[in-house]
């Protein structure tokens, strides 16, 4: 369905809409950083270098603490270590794993007391990318990297929300079909069969 069609269905409906619980995680605080490393090594151990993937970062596990800090209440503490998973990809197709430098995370987030059944999340999501050109030399891959990381504490909540029904029926797929030359030849408009007048 098109996004014009969706407004005006929701148009429709705006007055018809009923409240409804619904379960959802919600992002009670979240902070930006950013991390440069500037010279990252990888032995390529004799292949040829093609691309490099990054995977999304994840806490370490046993890594995790949250304190209460005294003067500061309903905010703690949260230091963790976070790593990054990397893939260095070869033209003959082989990979290379391997991990960006741990990145050790010690911040003060909002964090509202709570009851002891309630569980609070960190979670940290990270976006990387490659800085200038990779070097390769003496079998060597080296590259510099900025990772952009944004953590949050998310906890999940019963929250009251207006809903203007089910969504709608989507459209069909488009089903995927290998190219067929002769449907191109069948649109081609017909040549002409005889020599210009003059």
């Amino acid at each position: 369905m098109k996004d014009s069609d969706l407004s005006k269905t929701m148009q429709e409906q705006q007055e018809e809409y009923e409240d409804v619980c619904i379960i959802a995680d919600k992002v009670f605080a979240s902070c930006q950083q950013r991390k440069c490393f500037s010279k990252i090594e990888v032995d390529l151990d004799g292949k040829t270098f093609k691309n490099i993937k990054f995977k999304p970062g994840f806490i370490v596990p046993n890594t995790l603490t949250i304190m209460d800090i005294s003067n500061q209440p309903n905010f703690r503490r949260v230091k963790f270590t976070l790593r990054i998973p990397f893939e260095v990809i070869s033209t003959e197709g082989n990979i290379i794993k391997g991990f960006l430098p741990d990145i050790y995370k010690d911040v003060i987030l909002f964090m509202p007391d709570a009851r002891d059944e309630f569980q609070f999340r960190i979670v940290a999501e990270t976006s990387s990318e490659i800085l200038g050109e990779p070097i390769e030399t003496d079998n060597k891959l080296t590259f510099a990297v900025g990772v952009f990381i944004i953590t949050k504490v998310v906890g999940t909540v019963q929250l009251l929300i207006p809903a203007y029904g089910y969504c709608p029926v989507p459209d069909p797929c488009t089903e995927f079909s290998p190219e067929d030359l002769c449907d191109e030849f069948d649109d081609q408009p017909f040549p002409d069969f005889f020599p210009p007048q003059f």
